[in-house]
């Protein structure tokens, strides 16, 4: 897989927000307010972010270690999913053979490119250095969604195809063939999972956690789907492969999205029920509290 880091098909999606409230202060009683989460500077608010970009990651791989039956049973259905799709691997291989030259070179030449982490990580970047240098909350929380997803995602990814060893359908060796547990990746032997639909999906399913249109839901996913699709058509990657690596890349979303949420007062699309309390530390030359406003 090429070096990598982000399309920029979905740049401007998000480039519109307000300007983030500052903290106002009440000269007449020489008193001021300081909101921790608000009263940083750019470096303070950088350094918060790449905090939970690693927090994101940790949260996301420490959940199943909380996982209780609802969230056990879903991953037995991906389990049991994934198992039934390596029983028909092969035929959906070779039934790929009848129409892969029909496929527009341009199409699987996007998925492979989209996918790719260096493509990838230029769009999340850029997408959280808009949010960063014009001070739009909701705009910086995406853009560490994104880089956290896809960071965890492709951590993982690469951890795993060096563990796991499944040999590619290109290698022509059968969907049954594995060379594990090495240290490097070995080639042609790095099919399971797949990280340029890893990498590919997670962005498109975490922009779509910002609408409420099933149309553009619909839209964004079948963008992300593009990726894993053209890795089948190049048999870089089985069907198994790829049906996983969409679930696990919803979960990693999923988890790191719900971390984020007690870290940012603000988010696009936000579901979350209004805060009723908060805290600041106010000072006065004669006095000096946490306050609570509620």
């Amino acid at each position: 897989m090429k070096k990598s880091i982000f399309s920029l098909m979905f740049l401007f999606v998000f480039l519109f927000a307000q300007s983030q409230t500052q903290t106002v202060v009440d000269s007449q009683n020489q008193e001021r307010s300081i909101n921790f989460k608000k009263d940083r500077n750019l470096w303070q608010t950088f350094t918060y972010d790449l905090g939970n970009i690693a927090g994101g990651m940790g949260y996301a791989y420490s959940r199943p270690l909380y996982w209780k039956s609802n969230q056990l049973a879903h991953f037995g259905y991906v389990a049991a999913g994934t198992s039934a799709l390596y029983l028909v691997d092969d035929h959906v291989d070779n039934w790929g053979d009848n129409w892969r030259g029909n496929v527009p070179r341009w199409l699987t030449d996007y998925g492979n490119e989209y996918g790719s982490p260096n493509n990838n990580f230029m769009l999340t970047g850029a997408v959280y250095v808009t949010g960063l240098l014009t001070k739009n909350p909701k705009l910086r929380r995406t853009g560490v969604l994104l880089i956290s997803s896809a960071s965890a995602s492709g951590l993982l990814q690469q951890v795993s195809k060096r563990i796991v060893g499944r040999a590619r359908p290109k290698a022509n060796v059968g969907k049954s063939t594995f060379d594990p547990l090495h240290f490097d990746r070995v080639y042609n032997y790095d099919s399971f999972p797949s990280g340029h639909v890893m990498l590919g999906f997670t962005n498109a399913y975490a922009l779509a956690k910002h609408f409420d249109s099933p149309w553009i839901k619909a839209g964004l996913y079948t963008v992300g789907s593009i990726p894993g699709f053209a890795r089948i058509v190049d048999r870089f990657h089985w069907l198994s492969d790829v049906v996983f690596s969409t679930a696990l890349s919803i979960f990693i979303v999923e988890a790191i999205d719900k971390y984020l949420d007690r870290k940012y007062d603000e988010k696009y699309n936000d579901k979350r029920e209004t805060k009723k309390v908060a805290w600041d530390l106010q000072f006065t030359p004669q006095s000096f509290g946490v306050v609570m406003n509620f």
